[in-house]
């Protein structure tokens, strides 16, 4: 049995995700306190009792949810077989880094906690937008974006699943792109309530302010090889991580390709650790044969282990 972790990204927030892990595990509470002290607030509040408003931004959600997930993977690795790879959608991949110990936590978080300010003053709120396309090829959603751009951006910024790709761009860029991809064949498409059109061109501000945040952070070799974003393949060099996350930001995550790469090594088993369950369902979606369940609380890490023991 070949086990990757993987863990979720921007979205799969909600206020109270967490509040489980922290009640019933010292590994979690313990993961919570530090990301509290290096931020210098209380961000566990946040999770817990909200209000909602303010999870949702950026700069508040990005560390959030790495703390979430942080503290699911310090619960489960304790008691669970070792992961043969490491992977995270957008923000998860630093989650990723954290759990294979490429990445101290603190690091992590105020480095997280940049991004998503950066982020978010990169592109002003209305501007930009983001829309989930259904039911259509993703050489068709990159034909639909690049007949409708117009001069302006609109591109691919997830291949979430071959069912589902997320575009990125201009307001009306997304909104022609939306409409071409109707035209030919999409099932939906699904304006989402982001606060930024992140993963596409308009995100190019934010790396040169990112980039200088990373270079200022040690990385190490990571346990085992995680499979970054940007080129959907395994890395397990220290020295390339902060380049991978600049890029990525402006990049598509290529979710679909990074599924398909775990399979390829020789990956089983898929447990998603942190808030939700959006990527065990895609992993799903993406390959069958693979065994993909979430662990987000005390109930779902207990049946989560007792799978993967059987």
């Amino acid at each position: 049995m070949n086990v990757a972790f993987v863990f979720p990204g921007q979205g799969s927030q909600s206020v109270g995700m967490g509040r489980a892990l922290f009640d019933a595990f010292p590994e979690a509470r313990r993961v919570f306190e530090e990301i509290d002290e290096a931020l210098g607030e209380s961000l566990s509040k946040l999770c817990f009792d909200g209000p909602e408003d303010r999870l949702r931004l950026t700069a508040n959600a990005q560390p959030a949810l790495l703390a979430v997930s942080a503290a699911a993977h310090a619960v489960f690795a304790s008691r669970a077989p070792k992961a043969t790879f490491y992977a995270g959608h957008s923000l998860g991949e630093y989650s990723a880094l954290v759990a294979a110990n490429a990445m101290g936590l603190a690091d992590a978080a105020r480095a997280v906690r940049a991004r998503g300010t950066f982020m978010q003053e990169a592109v002003p709120e209305g501007v930009g937008a983001m829309a989930a396309v259904l039911g259509l090829p993703p050489e068709r959603v990159r034909e639909a974006c690049a007949a409708a751009s117009q001069g302006e951006v609109v591109a691919p910024a997830n291949y979430n699943s071959p069912e589902q790709t997320v575009i990125s761009g201009a307001k009306d860029a997304v909104a022609r792109a939306s409409e071409e991809a109707k035209r030919l064949g999409a099932k939906r498409v699904l304006p989402l309530p982001v606060s930024a059109p992140f993963h596409c061109a308009l995100m190019a501000p934010v790396q040169a302010r990112l980039a200088p945040v990373l270079a200022a952070l040690t990385f190490q070799d990571p346990r085992g090889p995680v499979v970054a974003n940007v080129t959907a393949e395994p890395n397990s060099d220290a020295r390339r991580i902060a380049s991978l996350l600049v890029e990525q930001v402006t990049a598509p995550v290529r979710w679909v390709e990074s599924v398909q790469k775990l399979r390829a090594l020789g990956v089983t088993d898929i447990v998603e650790l942190g808030a939700g369950t959006v990527l065990a369902g895609l992993c799903r979606r993406i390959d069958s044969t693979l065994k993909s369940r979430s662990a987000r609380d005390a109930a779902s890490l207990e049946t989560a282990l007792r799978e993967l023991a059987a």
